[in-house]
């Protein structure tokens, strides 16, 4: 059994994921609770009249969405959940299958995706959006439902955290990524905006009906975590061993432009990683 170093870069730690709300204006703790200016705190818009699941009451859920019905049939309290009245919803996805743990650079592909949807997740919350999140490794799926503030973006940083401490000790067998995109359009209402963090191969042509489905209400985007190696390869031909096989190769930076006009195809929008403040 390999043995992984418990190094950052290599591990992924929830506490670093929640440390990268300090670099996010608007999460600390004295942010109003209202995104409008004027002196009196007030709720953002939030639930509408679409019904989204009933589920079984949680510490923090409004006593009011108590569902009658559900509560007497199964002697537990139940509350009714609603689609948002707004598109301020943001969904998360990583991906953190075989082909994305691996680095030559200060940290894995996996660890710089999760780092960036991180971000995107703190800077959601700052604007008082909701969060979900899905992620992808080679022993299955977990999934955050959607909820609100900081104890959702920790939520979320505790999963990916658990999930990629499982991708590091998994085999290569992966699921694809069409059940992930499956589960997210059943999480994210219409006009939701989607964040799938992955490789540049990461989307198998068996996967786009499903990312399709998913960006036909919604706002979708790649984000593509480069290794440095993938963006300014070495100039000299690199020695490669397969067994008895051996061969001189030289790499070609990635070229976006193919990737860019397939997903184009399927109304997903493409942005390049390159910066990782760690």
């Amino acid at each position: 059994m390999v043995t992984v170093p418990d190094v950052p870069g290599i591990r992924l730690r929830a506490a670093e994921l929640l440390a990268l709300r300090e670099g996010v204006p608007g999460t600390g703790r004295h942010r109003p609770a209202s995104r409008r200016p004027g002196a009196v705190p007030a709720r953002s818009p939030g639930s509408g009249m679409d019904l989204r699941e009933i589920r079984a009451f949680a510490e923090g859920d409004d006593a009011r969405r108590i569902d009658p019905a559900a509560t007497a049939r199964t002697g537990t309290p139940h509350i009714r959940s609603f689609h948002e009245d707004r598109d301020d919803t943001l969904l998360l996805i990583a991906d953190f299958r075989s082909p994305m743990l691996w680095g030559t650079g200060a940290a894995l592909r996996s660890v710089r995706a999760a780092r960036a949807l991180a971000r995107r997740g703190w800077q959601a919350v700052a604007h008082g959006a909701s969060l979900a999140a899905v992620g992808v490794d080679a022993t299955g799926f977990a999934v955050v439902p959607l909820g609100g503030g900081v104890p959702q973006m920790s939520r979320i940083s505790h999963m990916l955290a658990a999930r990629h401490d499982r991708a590091l000790e998994a085999g290569s067998e992966a699921p694809c990524l069409a059940e992930a995109f499956t589960r997210a359009a059943r999480l994210a209402p219409p006009g939701a905006e989607v964040l799938v963090a992955t490789d540049a191969e990461g989307v198998a042509p068996d996967d786009e009906p499903a990312l399709a489905r998913l960006a036909r209400r919604r706002r979708v985007r790649l984000l593509l975590p480069l290794d440095p190696i993938e963006l300014s390869p070495p100039p000299l031909a690199l020695p490669l061993h397969a067994g008895p096989l051996r061969r001189f190769a030289r790499l070609r930076a990635f070229d976006h432009v193919a990737l860019s006009q397939r997903m184009r195809a399927l109304n997903v929008s493409l942005e390049v990683v390159v910066d990782d403040p760690g």
